[in-house]
Order: C-alpha cells, then sequence, then structure tokens
C-alpha cells in the first residue's frame, strides 16, 4: 500500500506540474519575458515547485498539527537539500551528455553555448545563498541569526528575479499553443492562465501531502531515515524528469533555456525551500545531507569555473 501512496502521490505531483509549466510559459508570453527570464525564472519555478511542496508540506504540516515533527523535519531537510545536490550533479551531466548526443543534429554541435550572462549569476546567486545556508547545517546558530538568514534569503531570491526580468533577453518563440484546460478553441485569457497556475499548486501541495506520508510509512516499515528516502527519492521522482526539458532545449539549440533552466531552480532551491527549513526545522545536518551539500557546492564552483573560463562548453 505504501508503495501505491508513493507512485500515486509522484504522479499527481508530476501532473500538476505539467499543467503548471504550461500555464507559466504562456503567462511568460504574456509578460512579454525574454528567454532569458522564461528559463531562469519561470521554467525554473515551474520546474522546482514539485519537490519544493514537499518540504514545505511536511514542515508546515508538522507545526501545524504537532505531530510527527521529527520525521518530518527528516524528510524537510531531506527533500530541501536533496533538489541543489541532483541539479549540480546528474542535472548538468545529463545536460552535458545530451550535448554531445545530439551534436548531430546541433547547429554548434557538442558545443553548448548557452547565455553566460544569465548563468554566471546564477551560479553566483546560487553560492552566495547555499554556502551559508549549508554552513549554518553545521554550526550552532541562534534563533535570531537564522531568522536574518532565511529572510537574507527572501530578499536575495527577489532580487535575483527583478534582476533577471529587467534583463529580459529575446522573446521565447516556443510557447504553448493553447492553454491545456481551457476547453474551446480559443486562446484562454488571462484569467484562466492565472486559475490553471493556482489550481495546479495547490493540486501539487495536495500529492506532496500524500507524499510525505507515504515517506513516513515507509521508513517505519523499512528501517530507512526517513531524511535519506527523502533526500534520494523526493529530487530524483520529481526534479528529474522536469529537467529532460532541458535535453528538449538543447536537442532544439535553445542552449540559455537548458542552462537556465537548470541554473535557476539551483537558485530557487538554495533560498526559498531553505529558508523554511532553517526557521522551521532543527536545520542540523547529518553525515548524509552534509555529503549532499558539499557536492552541490563542489559542482556549482566546478561549473562557474567552467564558464568563467570564457572557452567553449564541450
Amino acid at each position: 500500500m505504501t508503495i501505491i501512496e508513493l507512485i500515486l502521490s509522484l504522479a499527481v505531483i508530476l501532473g500538476a506540474a505539467i499543467l503548471f509549466t504550461n500555464a507559466v510559459e504562456i503567462m511568460g508570453d504574456r509578460l512579454n519575458l525574454g528567454a532569458g527570464a522564461v528559463g531562469s525564472v519561470l521554467a525554473a519555478v515551474g520546474t522546482a515547485l514539485p519537490e519544493t511542496m514537499i518540504p514545505l508540506v511536511a514542515i508546515i504540516g508538522a507545526l501545524l498539527l504537532g505531530s510527527g515533527s521529527a520525521a518530518a523535519g527528516e524528510i524537510g531537510i531531506g527533500a530541501i537539500l536533496g533538489a541543489p545536490f541532483l541539479l549540480a550533479t546528474l542535472a548538468l551531466f545529463i545536460v552535458g551528455a545530451a550535448g554531445i548526443g545530439y551534436k548531430g543534429r546541433r547547429e554548434t554541435g557538442s558545443e553548448i553555448t548557452a547565455d553566460r550572462q544569465t548563468a554566471i549569476p546564477d551560479l553566483v546567486f546560487f553560492l552566495a545563498c547555499f554556502i551559508p545556508a549549508a554552513a549554518a547545517g553545521f554550526l550552532p546558530v541562534p534563533l535570531p541569526l537564522k531568522i536574518v538568514l532565511a529572510v537574507a534569503l527572501l530578499v536575495a531570491y527577489v532580487l535575483y528575479v527583478v534582476r533577471t526580468i529587467k534583463k529580459g533577453g529575446e522573446a521565447e518563440d516556443d510557447v504553448p499553443a493553447r492553454l491545456t484546460l481551457w476547453p474551446f478553441s480559443s486562446q484562454g485569457p488571462t484569467w484562466a492562465v492565472a486559475a490553471q497556475l493556482i489550481g495546479t499548486i495547490a493540486v501539487m501541495a495536495f500529492g506532496a501531502h500524500l507524499f510525505v506520508g507515504a515517506v513516513e510509512h515507509l521508513s517505519t516499515s523499512v528501517g530507512i531515515p526517513a531524511g535519506l528516502i527523502a533526500l534520494v527519492l523526493a529530487p530524483l521522482a520529481t526534479e528529474l524528469p522536469e529537467k529532460f526539458n532541458s535535453v528538449l532545449w538543447l536537442r532544439d539549440n535553445k542552449d540559455t533555456l537548458a542552462i537556465g533552466n537548470i541554473t535557476g531552480a539551483m537558485v530557487f532551491q538554495s533560498t526559498i525551500p531553505v529558508s523554511v527549513g532553517v526557521l522551521f526545522t532543527p536545520w542540523r545536518l547529518d553525515f548524509i545531507t552534509a555529503v549532499a551539500a558539499i557536492f552541490a557546492i563542489l559542482s556549482g564552483i566546478v561549473f562557474l569555473g567552467f564558464l568563467l573560463r570564457k572557452a567553449p562548453l564541450r
């Protein structure tokens, strides 16, 4: 029954994510946002939202209900740190492999020509936010400093969004032809786009609630820490399938969208979910979560180094 709950919850989350992405791309077009903003903000948030819902629901649910706080805290921290770990390692590896695999049909071959003016600030933001947040998991940080750190992370993401939208870039020309849930042949009005956005967020929250319960049951039945299950399973099942959007964009020579989808999600995952974890969980990293955080940071530094060299990405 627990496995069925896991599969069902992930299906609900991913199905809602597909509808959310459809609506968010249309909304980006309605707002005349450039490809950099769509890739690094809208598409990144759209693909990052499913796994973000899992720790949010786990942590907030435990706070409201006052029960299961220990397991919920483990699930929250595991899912929060699992996402940047997967993005900075496996997701970037898959994009690089896709560049090689599709080199025969790409205009630039295996060279990835992403907009460095978008990707480099993304990685700088990620490292600037994630390193102090991870460090707080190793050190005894008093509550006032935790509050300052959480607020700083939220402000940093707001500044990042404002900067990215102002920078803009060329308009994205691959906008979905229609709003999926709009039943008529005409283009869906803006209010319908907004309704699909809000509705899918609610559905994702419901799916995340099911997932958290299933992880708690699985942890109890097999004796594996809930945090470890969340660290591996949550991002692998929710983040990785969505990141195959980057593979498709890379195949179609949309390198800026492909890289921005990942680096933008890294910024989001290092700020919004982390701020919730810092404030509402003990935020103490055990060996597994510490290793995940360290690898995410090291991978981000390495990729930033490649971009700063200004040599072709091959």
